[in-house]
């Protein structure tokens, strides 16, 4: 028998959510592990046990109070207050959908916001009953006796060959209806089940292009397929305009963030779809794609037809705000039936890693190689001044297995490759290893320590689509040529940065910089006057990365 229902929370309305049962208090609460969502309980009211140690990475929280059912249920009653990290019993209220779920910092927990979701739950602290919070993850439903526990499914990594930031930009309008919309949304859904969304390879988030831009998620906010299905299918249709540009200069400049999940290193993507033709101007919006990096593909769909074209702003509008007018990031299907044939060639596109141009900047697209004097009259002292100089230039850049390279060659009379271009992929293994260089002492030989370098470090790199340079570091008079070997790098489309202390020559600065020699050698007196030259390179490799790609 039921007792009246009791008010639990306000939030513009009350919450009345109904009382325990007469003869449930000792009921048992069913184990859940750290990840358990909302929408995994099927119940209206439950109780539940989380675990103990819950990793904090583990809590996808959405919302505050009311939270949507996509979030983890031992993550929200952490942010509630209900529970605290050693776990402990909660009791699950299911409740109907929100068009809007609020992000607030509480007990350790930065929730995240959605615009949208079709259910949601709150917690209250639950009965004890008989189980005790361990601090395992168990599984989520009652273990029969004799039977052991569902082990807790691994995060899927995704497909690492398809690392990459998409933001799917759909088109709301009233162009496209409500008939075509859904049938956007299902083209869309299968692209990204294809795309092998995970933790470790592409991340997606959409946004919905009407008379104003909407954000439905972020890249944050899912990393799974089937989550990400999910969402779109809860998408609804705004209507308006299609003000594509509009929504394209927005989703260039406020989508790919890191507090939103955007990645350094990882190729920025935006595919827009357009069903007919935007209503405003988007070659504005392209160039503004470009400038923050960003690599535009128009998916169009049913060409405006010649009695249609004095409506068009732009017939060209497609050439104008893609990427690079090449051909690559334009895509065409005639109508939304029939889409599934392009499908896999579209996530082919999204996954081609060398043709995303407009991603290519000097900070993740260099490989630089920093040939080190290693000699005598450095010292010991001097020499880690030279390492703390290399190590300042390399932190500025975007290191990871698609990004920035840097690699370290210590030089006497001898050869030394501290690391290679492939040895190291993260910006802090490749700091920790330039501080641990040692010292070798000996003799200057700085011809053939930049032939040795041109052929074993940059040799191995030689098809790669970064650009290549050398920044030597060197404090005397070398005893061999310098002015073959730097030529013959400068062949090989080697840039070379050379930067002298104390006594080296600047006749031999000049011979082995690339020109104009001015801005690519650089002297300085003391060692301690190395600092102030660490702009200066980084300026010089941006400007002669640019350069390259006009």
């Amino acid at each position: 028998m039921w007792a009246s229902w009791i008010p639990v929370l306000c939030l513009g309305v009350c919450l009345l959510l109904p009382p325990e049962p007469v003869g449930s208090e000792g009921a048992v609460p069913i184990p859940i592990t750290c990840s358990t969502r909302g929408l995994d309980i099927r119940k209206e009211k439950a109780d539940v046990l989380c675990p103990g140690g819950c990793p904090l990475e583990e809590f996808s929280v959405f919302g505050h109070i009311v939270y949507a059912s996509v979030s983890s249920i031992c993550g929200a009653a952490v942010h509630r207050g209900v529970i605290g990290h050693s776990g402990g019993p909660v009791r699950i209220y299911s409740l109907p959908g929100r068009e809007n779920y609020s992000s607030v910092v509480a007990n350790g927990i930065q929730s995240q916001t959605l615009s949208r979701w079709s259910a949601s739950f709150t917690v209250t602290k639950g009965k004890s009953g008989t189980q005790e919070a361990t601090g395992q993850a168990v599984s989520t439903t009652h273990p029969a006796t004799g039977k052991r526990l569902k082990k807790t499914p691994e995060k899927k990594t995704g497909n690492k060959d398809c690392k990459a930031d998409i933001a799917f930009l759909i088109d709301g309008s009233f162009n496209i209806g409500q008939r075509r919309f859904n049938l956007q949304k299902n083209f869309v859904g299968k692209v990204a089940l294809m795309l092998g969304i995970g933790t470790e390879g592409p991340h997606v988030g959409l946004v919905q292009a009407s008379e104003h831009p909407k954000i439905e998620f972020y890249l944050k906010n899912f990393t799974s397929a089937k989550d990400v299905l999910f969402a779109i299918k809860e998408v609804a249709f705004r209507g308006g305009n299609s003000n594509t540009g509009k929504a394209l200069k927005h989703t260039a400049q406020k989508f790919f963030t890191a507090d939103t999940g955007a990645r350094k290193g990882i190729p920025k993507v935006v595919v827009v779809f357009i069903d007919g033709w935007p209503s405003d101007d988007i070659e504005e919006a392209g160039i503004v794609a470009r400038e923050f990096g960003v690599n535009v593909f128009i998916v169009s769909v049913a060409k405006p037809i010649p009695e249609e074209l004095g409506m068009v702003q732009d017939v060209a509008f497609v050439d104008k705000a893609v990427c690079r007018n090449n051909g690559f990031f334009s895509y065409h299907m005639p109508n939304w039936f029939g889409t599934t044939k392009y499908v896999k060639p579209l996530v082919q596109k999204l996954c081609t890693h060398e043709q995303m141009m407009c991603s290519k900047t000097c900070y993740n697209s260099v490989n630089i190689a920093f040939l080190i004097d290693g000699s005598s009259s450095v010292g010991e002292s001097n020499f880690r001044l030279m390492l703390e100089f290399v190590s300042n230039i390399a932190k500025t850049f975007e290191i990871s297995d698609i990004g920035a390279k840097i690699a370290a060659v210590q030089f006497t009379y001898d050869q030394r490759t501290e690391f290679s271009f492939t040895d190291y992929s993260t910006k802090e293994n490749v700091l920790a290893v330039i501080r641990n260089i040692s010292y070798m002492s000996g003799g200057t030989a700085t011809g053939d320590a930049i032939s040795f370098t041109v052929r074993n470090v940059f040799g191995p790199v030689r098809d790669s689509p970064n650009k290549n340079f050398l920044v030597i570091v060197t404090d005397g008079q070398s005893y061999d040529d310098v002015r073959g070997p730097a030529a013959a790098a400068h062949d090989a489309g080697i840039t070379i940065f050379s930067v002298g202390v104390a006594w080296a020559p600047l006749d031999d600065l000049k011979d082995m910089a690339s020109k104009p020699k001015e801005s690519h050698a650089f002297f300085t007196r003391e060692f301690t006057g190395l600092e102030p030259i660490v702009s200066d390179v980084i300026r010089g490799i941006c400007r002669d990365f640019l350069e390259s790609q006009q």
